[in-house]
């Protein structure tokens, strides 16, 4: 255990984060944890994790569950017996600038600053945080970060009830609540076990101490799938959590790139009619069978390898082609997308590439999803084609200079010998970056991917 008080903060997980949610304490406050140990459950713009202790000591947090803080925020101490937090984590620092208020939407600033103004005063007055003298001192008395409390007083103004209530909502039993049969959990757990018909005394403990995690009950029970209640008129949707870095990035993408997207007809006959007979052929295998969109997907990394202009980063010395091809592609979730990543798909087989797509979508749709698994994409495929959409214009993920949009799968026309024929057709929405690559690069590149598609056996490989 330590013999130092170690402050825990809110990790950073992925480039784009920029604050969490504390889902849930996974030990209770007075609580001796080692290092490993699962600490809390944090839910992400992206996905939810649990995040281990990187010390040990007794857990003494200064956020309640259900709090959302910026990334590098302080959540809590771990403490060596009868150790007391060095002070109140909402006091201005000795010595330090007290007129400099760190960023609370976490950015990529330092951990330090992203602690939520640990070293602002609190005095009420400029942009500093408005608290009442009561206040701070009930705040220092039991060590509250009050950049966490919410003020209800004038102006937002933190008051001492303010400090109480959120006082009330940290967890205080020192040790876990056991229902009746033994099985330590938190009442989350046991709420969740109740609507999924779990009998906890069947569920297998990963905890300290055999605790019972939410993710535990996996192993008995799939959660089911998440679905949003369908918005009302009327209703505020709050730009927070994946909604809010959505809005963001694409608003940044749109303010930061020359887009401009081509639209371009590819034929699927013989794409459709190799799908048919894999299908047949595969039946009794354990292949998977490829859908249209692995086809394409597997199509669009091989273009890239032919058009490496398109496979690119701009940043500020210049335009970086990029030497390995990580393919994104969009999966819906509620709430708003995912881009899992196929790390060097141009190098995997077609099978492979509808295994790992597969794979990677179910675990977006169900929560489960890595954040490794959602960083690196440096091209990204996206299809509106089960919405009935043909053409559409993208928004290039930031970091990208290209997106590629797919559309439905529909009857076309192609004239032979003054006799219609029926075809089947989709249309390609290529968006790109003008900075880095001109209208005509973009089109060679449509019309490789088509030719791919018009000849898809190269695809197998």
């Amino acid at each position: 255990m330590t013999d130092v008080a170690v402050e825990v903060l809110l990790p950073k997980i992925g480039l784009t984060m920029q604050e969490g949610t504390i889902d849930e304490w996974l030990v209770p406050a007075g609580a001796a944890v080692a290092e490993g140990d699962a600490l809390l459950r944090l839910a992400t713009d992206k996905v939810d994790v649990d995040v281990e202790a990187e010390a040990g000591g007794l857990f003494h947090p200064v956020v309640p569950a259900g709090a959302t803080v910026p990334a590098g925020a302080l959540i809590g101490w771990l403490l060596a017996d009868g150790e007391q937090p060095p002070r109140a984590a909402g006091a201005p620092t000795p010595g330090a600038d007290t007129a400099a208020v760190a960023p609370l939407n976490g950015g990529d600033a330092a951990p330090d600053a992203g602690r939520a103004a640990v070293a602002t005063a609190l005095d009420g007055t400029g942009d500093r945080l408005l608290s009442s003298p009561n206040a701070r001192r009930v705040a220092a008395a039991a060590g509250v970060d009050l950049t966490a409390v919410r003020g209800t007083g004038p102006g937002g103004r933190i008051v001492s009830e303010d400090v109480e209530e959120f006082l009330a909502a940290l967890p205080k039993d020192p040790v876990a609540p056991v229902p009746a049969g033994g099985t330590p959990s938190s009442p989350l757990v046991r709420k969740l076990a109740k609507e999924r018909g779990i009998d906890l005394a069947d569920v297998n403990g990963t905890g300290p101490g055999g605790r019972i995690r939410r993710s535990d009950l996996a192993a008995v029970a799939p959660p089911p799938l998440r679905r949003d209640a369908a918005p009302q008129p009327g209703d505020v949707l709050p730009l927070t959590g994946m909604r809010g870095t959505i809005a963001r990035r694409m608003h940044a993408s749109l303010q930061e790139m020359a887009q401009l997207t081509h639209g371009y007809e590819v034929r699927m006959d013989a794409v459709v009619s190799l799908r048919d007979r894999l299908k047949e052929d595969w039946a009794d295998s354990e292949l998977p069978v490829p859908s249209l969109n692995d086809f394409l997907l597997k199509a669009a990394a091989l273009a890239l390898r032919e058009h490496p202009l398109l496979n690119a980063t701009v940043r500020a010395d210049g335009i970086h082609l990029l030497d390995r091809i990580h393919l994104g592609f969009a999966v819906a979730v509620p709430g708003g997308l995912m881009v899992p990543v196929i790390e060097d798909a141009v190098a995997l087989p077609l099978p492979e590439i509808a295994r790992r797509s597969r794979s990677l979508a179910q675990a977006a749709r169900e929560g489960r999803i890595s954040p490794a698994q959602l960083e690196g994409a440096t091209f990204t495929v996206t299809s509106l084609g089960g919405y009935g959409v043909d053409f559409f214009t993208p928004v290039i993920n930031p970091g990208n200079v290209a997106i590629l949009g797919v559309g439905r799968l529909r009857d076309g026309v192609e004239w032979v010998d003054e006799r219609p024929l029926r075809t089947r057709v989709l249309t390609l929405s290529l968006t790109f970056d003008h900075r880095a690559v001109d209208g005509a690069p973009a089109a060679e590149y449509l019309r490789t991917v088509g030719e791919l598609l018009r000849k898809p056996l190269r695809l197998l490989v």
